[in-house]
C-alpha cells in the first residue's frame, strides 16, 4: 500500500527509482519475466538505488539498463515520492517522468523483462500490474 506520508514504524529497506517514460499519450510499460519477484506483471522501468546513489542517476541507469533508452537529467521531471509498505517490508518509491519526442526503440535487459507495451494510462490499468503500480499511475496521472 502507498502513502503519501511517512506512516508510523516505517522502516526503508531501500530506494526505488521509477519513470514513466511518455510519448504523446502513451507511456512505456514493461512485462517482469516469470521468475521474478512479481514475475508475469507489467510496471514502469524502476530500480533500486545504489549506495549513495541519488534518485536521479538511478533512475536515468535504471532506465538505460531496463530498455535501452538514454533518459538526459534535463529531459526529466520529478513527480514526488511515495512511501511504500508492503508485508514483508518498506521502500521508498521516487517517480519521474520524461517525455519523448518519439517513441524510442526499446531494448530490453531479457534477463529482466520478456516484453514491453505502449499504453495511455486509463489502458495501463487494464493490465496485471505490479502491487501498487495503478496507485502510482492515478496518483500521476490525476485520476
Amino acid at each position: 500500500m502507498i502513502h503519501l506520508t511517512e506512516p508510523i514504524n516505517f522502516k526503508s529497506k531501500f530506494e526505488v527509482a521509477s519513470c514513466f517514460l511518455e510519448h504523446e499519450e502513451d507511456a512505456l510499460y514493461i512485462l517482469r519475466q516469470d521468475k521474478k519477484p512479481y514475475g508475469n506483471h507489467w510496471g514502469v522501468p524502476a530500480g533500486k538505488l545504489d549506495n549513495g546513489e541519488s534518485p536521479l542517476v538511478a533512475m536515468i541507469r535504471e532506465v538505460r539498463e531496463e530498455t535501452g533508452i538514454f533518459i538526459h537529467d534535463n529531459n526529466a521531471d520529478y513527480f514526488g515520492m511515495v512511501f511504500v509498505r508492503y508485508p514483508e517490508f518498506d521502500f521508498i518509491y521516487h517517480m519521474f517522468r520524461a517525455s519523448l519526442d518519439k517513441k524510442e526503440k526499446v531494448t530490453l535487459n531479457p534477463i529482466e523483462h520478456k516484453d514491453f507495451i505502449w499504453a495511455s494510462p486509463k489502458d495501463a490499468l487494464l493490465l496485471p500490474l505490479i502491487p501498487d503500480e495503478d496507485a502510482c499511475i492515478k496518483l500521476v496521472y490525476g485520476f
